[in-house]
């Protein structure tokens, strides 16, 4: 046995796997965010369901997830690998029904959509909704899982973090082509339409979306079949013996682990958070701005700094860590967000262009938290294992996925709670009233500012894992690994 160290025999990434890497979350993004950006408009403006029903089948789907992806993380940790491994594969039996799926939400078959229809449209809307959540529970667990056994030095689970979130960022930026040029102009006898605001009323356009899914979905199972390729596990782990109670007590254990709770509820608002500004600007930016192009300005202004921070951001979380990195930057974003509602007050054609600025610093700050986050999960996971000597990490991205769920379902309550309270009005040929525009843009502000602003507060005083704890688990993870390996628990 040489003197090389375990953690330098499970390491040793190259520019061709963190590519890889990089490219299943790629794929996953480019029908994730058909779901983040455009199905929410697409549900109450071309099938015109009402606020009420769309929120409620968020949250029954979330219900369902509850089940289902405790399930899935079990399956991960005690099935026995095959010679691609034991997440790998995931990849590959995704694939498909993540393109199918993704291209039947927004499919309008037969009558569904038309009026004197509304409850077979409901029903497609929530038998579709709920497959497209399975099979991208199917990509995203296994996906989050696969961290732990390419490599196990901390290093490189941070660039395998920045390079996911990169991918992430190429992924959502096609659908916002789509979200910005989806739209014409409303015409009736000839004449444009004008709504109270003085401007020209916008409407989505079924033809250009499904056209612009279509594409998306066939270029995402494209990109999990490259990236199954591509992608390598070195550490070979043998499966979980199943036991009778074992999914419970490894849930508790994950429950009892203050980092992992606090990562999980980051995570959760982030994902909120990130979901209702590109669900709700869709309406902001139509109705109130009447400019769909500030739909992809913005997110371009939200995801740019990740072409600056992808090599500034690592240096500083080694030098400060990631907690203290990231505190700031989200603390940063909260207060870009509540700036924007103390302006409301400003000359409209001048306040889109310093809204499009705010969201840049916004995005700023986010960027430290998204290019971070699945390395802090990481380490939470290593956290658990030092502590315990459990190591599951199917079911711990299970539950941690579950939470991120639990996001989508605070997004839902947030847009839909949002456009309930407005008055907003779903059926064909509805005009927005002046005093519901601007009950939109003071919504479209605070409540991204609320949960940006509750985020950096749990980082700042809940968040255990510092710059020196990290450090600390580090070492006890070379012992660790070093026992592991010669109990022959693990094979390097």
């Amino acid at each position: 046995m040489n003197e090389t160290s375990y953690i330098a025999r499970t390491s040793g990434l190259k520019t061709k796997d963190y590519a890889g890497y990089a490219m299943i979350d790629a794929a996953g993004c480019l029908v994730f965010s058909l779901v983040t950006t455009l199905l929410q408009i697409f549900y109450t403006d071309i099938f015109h369901l009402s606020p009420l029903f769309i929120m409620l089948m968020f949250i029954g789907a979330r219900v369902w997830d509850g089940i289902n992806d405790p399930i899935m993380g079990r399956i991960c940790d005690t099935v026995k690998p095959s010679r691609f491994g034991r997440y790998r594969p995931w990849i590959l039996y995704a694939a498909f029904p993540l393109a199918l799926s993704a291209v039947l939400m927004f499919l309008k078959i037969g009558n569904i959509g038309e009026e004197g229809h509304y409850v077979a449209t409901c029903i497609y809307a929530t038998v579709t909704y709920v497959f497209f959540g399975m099979a991208y529970t199917v990509l995203q667990i296994p996906y989050g899982s696969l961290a732990s056994v390419v490599t196990t030095d901390a290093g490189e689970r941070n660039k395998l973090s920045v390079w996911r979130s990169i991918g992430a960022a190429l992924g959502s930026v096609p659908v916002m082509l789509i979200a910005s040029f989806a739209y014409a102009n409303r015409v009736e006898n000839g004449k444009e339409v004008i709504g109270e605001n003085g401007k020209v009323i916008q409407d989505l356009q079924y033809k250009p979306v499904i056209l612009g899914v279509v594409i998306m979905a066939l270029v995402s199972f494209v990109l999990l079949l490259i990236a199954f390729r591509m992608n390598r596990e070195r550490v070979k782990t043998k499966p979980q013996i199943p036991e009778k109670g074992a999914a419970r007590k490894t849930i508790k254990l994950l429950f009892q682990n203050r980092a992992f709770v606090s990562v999980s509820l980051i995570s959760m608002l982030l994902l909120s958070g990130q979901m209702f500004t590109q669900s709700f600007y869709t309406y902001l930016f139509k109705d109130y701005f009447n400019a769909s192009w500030m739909v992809l300005a913005s997110q371009a202004c939200t995801y740019s700094p990740m072409l600056v921070m992808m090599f500034l951001l690592p240096g500083w979380a080694r030098k400060l860590g990631k907690k203290e990195v990231c505190a700031w930057g989200v603390a940063a974003a909260a207060a870009a967000n509540l700036l924007m509602f103390f302006l409301r007050g400003m000359e409209p054609g001048l306040l889109k262009w310093v809204f499009l600025f705010l969201c840049f610093v916004s995005g700023i700050g986010l960027t430290t938290l998204v290019m971070q986050l699945w390395a802090m999960v990481t380490d939470t996971i290593d956290d658990i294992e030092i502590r315990t000597g459990s190591r599951d990490d199917g079911t711990a991205y299970s539950v941690f996925n579950f939470f991120r769920k639990l996001g989508q379902v605070l997004s839902a309550v947030c847009v839909n709670g949002a456009l309930l309270g407005m008055h907003y009005k779903v059926e064909k040929g509805a005009v927005q009233t002046l005093e519901n525009l601007k009950t939109m843009y003071d919504l479209a502000t605070l409540i991204p500012a609320i949960l940006f602003g509750l985020m950096a507060l749990m980082l700042f005083v809940y968040y255990p894992l510092s710059r020196r704890r990290v450090e600390e688990l580090q070492v006890e993870k070379e012992r660790h690994l070093k026992e592991s390996y010669e109990k022959k628990d693990i094979d390097i």
